[in-house]
């Protein structure tokens, strides 16, 4: 379980970022089940990019030893940023390609 309550965050981080983004920028708005998996997506795959580049743990204090509450606010914060800009790319995309 300790290491799926990370993913589960950035999941649900990731959805609520994409739906906010959704709700603020009607623009970029492809209807409520694409900006929620689209947020969820993006929400995973940004916290773990950040993950990866050692982003995450700097700002956390993970390398340092911070412990789970940090973890658990860089995995939801970055899985917030991440749905939403996924999000609003998807969705500028669909939209230009769609005035095509």
């Amino acid at each position: 379980m300790d290491a799926l309550l990370p993913i589960i965050i950035q999941l649900i981080a990731g959805a609520v970022g994409g739906g906010g983004i959704a709700a603020v920028v009607k623009s970029l708005s492809m209807g409520n089940t694409a900006n929620v998996i689209a947020g969820a997506i993006g929400g995973v795959g940004g916290s773990q990019l950040l993950s990866i580049l050692g982003v995450l743990g700097a700002a956390t204090g993970d390398a340092a030893g911070g412990g789970v509450m940090g973890g658990m606010l860089g995995d939801a914060v970055t899985g917030l940023a991440g749905g939403g800009i996924l999000t609003a790319v998807v969705g500028a995309i669909k939209n230009a390609m769609a005035k095509s």
